[in-house]
């Protein structure tokens, strides 16, 4: 039996599904770390206020918008952010959501 989950190919992206997705802060947290991090991170290593059941609903959405890709290493369930599908699809979007820089007036 694969372990891997399937994954949306970039064809396959669609921009409401990927903006649903980034509507909730938690997930948004998610993406924001994977980023932060620039490496895969196990589901476990994420910083969510959220039980555990909740956490696996939320990386669902997030690997089925196609903004994560999940994998597993022995036991672990690892998870990479696909910026750069994402940057081929939806230029700029990451970008907006990750960016570190205050807005002022």
């Amino acid at each position: 039996m694969e372990r891997t989950p399937p994954h949306p190919e970039v064809s396959e992206f669609d921009l409401q599904q990927v903006l649903e997705a980034l509507v909730d802060p938690v997930r948004r947290s998610i993406v924001t770390q994977l980023d932060a991090a620039g490496h895969d991170l196990a589901c476990g290593t994420f910083d969510m206020p959220v039980s555990k059941s909740t956490a696996t609903h939320h990386f669902k959405v997030l690997r089925e918008a196609g903004l994560i890709r999940q994998y597993y290493v022995g036991t672990s369930r690892m998870n990479a952010l696909r910026r750069t599908e994402m940057d081929h699809a939806f230029p700029g979007l990451l970008d907006a959501l990750t960016s570190r820089q205050a807005v002022g007036p």
